[in-house]
């Protein structure tokens, strides 16, 4: 899959996700501000989810569920700078019924700098829990 230059793919049991760091990403010494990496990590999900076929816009027009975030913890172990080649690795570790739990892991070039583990939950339109639907399950799993 594409992404501008970058091609994303799976390397079982990995979603990877590539990103250059942008100086729109970075503080005023050139590192990573800490919250960018929830949107890295956000961008790797939608593209895992979509290379699966599961994109959001179609999971709320024709199932009317959406996945929110309800959990996420984030181990930053080293920073990222200013032009970093980066891959974001995603993998599930556990689906529920109405949850799907991932791990996220930005690295570069082998080594990891930020770990994420996030409990996404399937909602429907009123923002209550939804069973998730079997499509998306059968892909996942």
């Amino acid at each position: 899959m594409k992404t501008g230059f970058l091609v994303h793919k799976f390397e079982a049991p990995y979603h990877v996700f590539p990103l250059r760091v942008y100086y729109e990403d970075t503080d005023a010494g050139g590192i990573v501000y800490y919250a960018n990496y929830l949107r890295f990590a956000e961008r790797a999900r939608t593209e895992c989810l979509r290379d699966l076929g599961a994109d959001h816009r179609t999971l709320e027009r024709v199932d009317s569920v959406q996945l929110v975030v309800r959990q996420c913890d984030v181990n930053y172990l080293q920073p990222a700078i200013l032009d970093d080649y980066l891959e974001i690795h995603s993998r599930f570790l556990q689906v529920g019924g109405a949850s799907i739990k991932m791990e996220q892991l930005v690295r570069r070039a082998e080594v990891d700098l930020v770990s994420l583990i996030i409990r996404l939950a399937c909602v429907g339109p009123d923002g209550k829990p939804k069973r998730m639907p079997i499509k998306l399950r059968g892909a996942i799993v």
